[in-house]
């Protein structure tokens, strides 16, 4: 079960580590194999499919995004908690997103849906 402790410490760190632009930091918060489902994968990492599996691969897309958008920022407005889920809503370069992700035994994001308005 995830607390809100947990929950607001991931959400600042991760905001934090998107906001630098760091990938490696980016990528700590998730396990390896972990899979990631995003409408931009579609345009972005042209996989029809809008999922991605693996921090290679997803390194890639991610790397790939930032280079398209150099003054990349997210703000938080809220963080929403699940039983082994949480779900950031924030403000990013494109306007409203909000993204869910799940947890793993080792507090390691196994699956990511991003979703924006």
């Amino acid at each position: 079960m995830i607390d809100k402790q947990f929950a607001e410490h991931f959400a600042s760190d991760w905001i934090d580590s998107w906001n630098s632009h760091d990938l490696s930091r980016i990528l700590s918060h998730y396990a390896d194999d972990f899979e990631m489902s995003s409408p931009y994968i579609v345009a972005i990492a042209g996989d029809p499919s809008g999922t991605l599996k693996g921090k290679e691969k997803i390194g890639t897309y991610w790397a790939k995004a930032l280079q398209r958008i150099p003054d990349l920022r997210f703000e938080l407005i809220s963080t929403l908690v699940g039983v082994n889920s949480i779900t950031l809503y924030y403000k990013g370069a494109r306007g409203l997103a909000a993204e869910v992700f799940h947890f793993g035994p080792d507090q390691k994001v196994v699956r990511a849906y991003a979703h924006y308005a």
